[in-house]
């Protein structure tokens, strides 16, 4: 009856103690049972003192391995959740991490007596009290433990002798990258975890079975988006001996849609604006000088910006074409104006040396005139003058009807019309060599930039990453 009467909820041993015809023993009874179950979890502190207490248990031995034998090495399961990457720095080639992370194994000498399912698990908060794993992050540049408002960490003693020790914490871990399509790359950012002193002998981690990594729900990054992440096996041998270690591949693409409005399209505006001089009158030397000089040096400082937020890399980037290849069309479209200001000079000289050639030819035929005046005034002084036919003894009169087939055949050969080529037509409106180079720039530049990007697009935007 005394057993059955503990099992009474707390709440109807209140009731009967307020019922006025409930025996005085019966309520006697029922407190102390309540007194009981409300003080049940300070049986954790003689639990806690049971296996960890004074001359009880070691920390600085590891736990035995699989079945119980000291011989086999301690297995100790791994599990992280990603909670945010706030940063992926391309200058210092590193990346920002906050993460829980997890790590579960079997030590038999903390196993306890859990009253029938009462305590499900002891819980600590000082990691110094129970042997740890000697885990360390390979790559890790910068770390640190979350304090506030109380240290983020904590050991679970379960009942059979399971540790789950849990801490979070951020990291900045460095991150290799290869730049060669930059900004349309892909880039694997890895994570790192081994064993600093204990050997593959005495030690080893495995990947948590079911799920080993999770990542926050609606992760969001400035400039990438996280596409999957793999888990593997990096275990390394070293002159000590092979120590275990996990690793996590974090694949990250990169926005092409930040790049397309803060790079390409600007650079495609400053090459286009550098064609309108094309359409400018050849004269206008100023305003062409200007709009040529404006744009070269607006593409140079676009350029020296792109590349102040990289690091220097021995490789070719793929941005690194697009902007060579437009600051040389804007340079070309300067170069353009250098050469029409040159052809229009020498159109000009030209021009002046035939008006002086004409000038000089009608004086001399004025002087001719004069001096055919005066003889023919004169009268004295005659001309020998050739016949205009042949003699009859010449060769001509040998062989008339040759001579005349040979006439015909020339007459006809002179009097063939020539064939028009349409482009030497279209050029032939354009009577100035200054002219005609604006005109074939117009055409010309467009036409190769349109090459280029048909031939840029199709290269990088279809070509698959080398690291993949």
């Amino acid at each position: 009856m005394m057993s059955d009467l503990c099992k009474t909820p707390w709440w109807l041993c209140a009731l009967l103690l307020l019922a006025a015809n409930v025996p005085d023993a019966w309520a006697r009874l029922c407190v102390r049972c309540t007194q009981q179950k409300m003080n049940f979890r300070e049986k954790e502190k003689q639990v806690l003192d049971q296996i960890l207490g004074p001359g009880r248990y070691d920390a600085r031995i590891r736990p035995s391995g699989i079945n119980g034998t000291a011989d086999n090495p301690t297995i100790v399961k791994v599990n992280i959740f990603l909670r945010s990457i706030s940063k992926i720095d391309d200058y210092k080639m590193e990346y920002s991490v906050q993460l829980t992370f997890r790590e579960q194994w079997m030590d038999e000498r903390l196993k306890f007596n859990d009253f029938k399912g009462k305590i499900k698990y002891l819980t600590l908060t000082d990691a110094n009290r129970v042997w740890m794993p000697d885990l360390f992050f390979s790559n890790e540049k910068e770390g640190h433990f979350h304090n506030i408002i109380m240290p983020n960490v904590y050991i679970r003693i379960f009942p059979y002798g399971s540790v789950l020790y849990s801490i979070r914490i951020s990291l900045t871990l460095s991150c290799p990258m290869n730049l060669k399509l930059y900004p349309l790359d892909r880039q694997v950012c890895s994570l790192r975890m081994a064993s600093y002193g204990w050997t593959t002998d005495d030690l080893v981690f495995l990947w948590k079975d079911g799920d080993p990594v999770q990542v926050v729900k609606n992760l969001h990054l400035p400039r990438f988006t996280l596409e999957k992440f793999l888990t593997d096996y990096c275990n390394s041998k070293t002159n000590t001996g092979e120590y275990s270690c996990l690793k996590v591949d974090l694949l990250f693409k990169r926005e092409f849609s930040y790049y397309l409005i803060q790079i390409y399209i600007p650079c495609c505006m400053l090459v286009i604006v550098s064609w309108v001089s094309f359409w400018l009158d050849q004269s206008a030397i100023p305003a062409r000088v200007s709009l040529g000089v404006t744009t070269l040096l607006t593409m140079a400082t676009q350029t020296s910006g792109i590349n102040a937020s990289l690091p220097p890399v021995s490789y070719t980037k793929a941005i690194d074409v697009w902007t060579g290849v437009c600051l040389t069309f804007v340079f070309g479209a300067l170069l353009e104006f250098a050469l029409v200001n040159y052809a229009s000079r020498s159109d000009m000289h030209r021009e002046n040396m035939k008006k002086q050639r004409r000038q000089v030819e009608l004086e001399h035929a004025a002087q001719l005139e004069a001096a055919a005046d005066l003889l023919v005034e004169d009268g004295s002084t005659t001309f020998a003058m050739k016949p205009l036919v042949g003699h009859p003894g010449g060769p001509a009169a040998a062989a008339p009807g040759l001579a005349g087939l040979d006439k015909v055949r020339q007459c006809e050969i002179h009097m063939q019309p020539k064939r028009e080529n349409c482009c030497r037509t279209w050029l032939s409106k354009f009577p100035t060599r200054s002219k005609r180079i604006d005109v074939i720039s117009r055409i010309t530049f467009p036409l190769v930039f349109a090459l280029f990007n048909l031939v840029y697009w199709s290269t990088y935007l279809f070509r698959e990453d080398d690291r993949e």
